[in-house]
Order: structure tokens, then C-alpha cells, then sequence
């Protein structure tokens, strides 16, 4: 296992063992960010993640959240406002926001830990861009 690996899945298991359920994302952000992650891109629906970190970049990929040839949702920015609203109260789990992100129409989106913002794409240069708060970690 590489360096920037061991030290992304090592950030990852700090995060979830030490983040509230209701606004864990900020937690988590700041200890991916703490840990030398500067980005975080996600592809949907591959639910294909590359981190950029200062160790080098990682990728992760999850289980797609289709298969075969599918019809792309239209963007709907009201309808990803309510999935990372629910997301954030901590009335779902991150499978089910990701599913709830494709749904409104979401291709990929870009976590900036520096900017502290998360920008989510349409495939039609459609995009929203929602800033998350600092957070301080012990």
C-alpha cells in the first residue's frame, strides 16, 4: 500500500469514528484536509471518487449506482437542496445521498477542502455551489 493510501484510509477511519451524525460532513472534511487532501472529485453515477492529497492521488470506486445504458435525471437544483438538507440533519445514510443526488440530476461534483466548498454539475454546465463551515477538530 502506498503512502498516500495508508494515509487517506487512515484520515477516513478517524473521520467516521470521531463525526456527528447530524452536520458529520464538515468533521469529516477537516480531517481529510488536515491529512493533506486538497480535493475530492466524485463521479456519478460510478460513484468514482479521486482524492488529491500531498501524498499523491488516490481513487476510490464504489458500487455504480447504475448499470448498462441509462437516462441522465435533469438537473434540479430544489431536489439536491433537499437531499443535502436531509444529508445534514443526518436522516440518511451516504449511498442514499448519492442516489438522491443522481436523481436531481447531479453528474459530478468537486469538494475544494481549502475553499471549503463543494460545487455539483449538471451535464449541461448546469451547477451549484454551497460552502460548508470550519469546523475545529481536538
Amino acid at each position: 500500500m502506498s503512502k498516500a493510501v495508508d494515509n487517506l484510509m487512515k484520515a477516513m477511519q478517524q473521520a467516521a469514528a470521531n463525526r456527528p451524525k447530524v452536520g458529520g460532513f464538515p468533521y469529516l472534511a477537516e480531517t481529510l484536509r488536515r491529512a493533506g487532501v486538497t480535493r475530492n472529485l466524485w463521479s456519478l453515477p460510478a460513484c468514482q471518487s479521486l482524492f488529491l492529497t500531498a501524498e499523491g492521488p488516490v481513487v476510490t470506486q464504489g458500487v455504480p449506482l447504475v448499470s448498462g445504458v441509462a437516462d441522465i435525471p435533469p438537473f434540479d437544483r430544489e431536489a439536491l437542496i433537499t437531499a443535502l438538507r436531509i444529508d445534514q440533519a443526518g436522516e440518511s445514510a451516504f449511498p442514499e445521498f448519492l442516489e438522491a443526488s443522481w436523481r436531481a440530476g447531479v453528474v459530478r461534483y468537486d469538494v475544494d477542502f481549502c475553499a471549503r466548498t463543494v460545487t455539483y454539475f449538471g451535464c449541461n454546465a448546469e451547477e451549484y455551489i454551497e460552502a460548508y463551515p470550519a469546523v475545529e477538530i481536538p
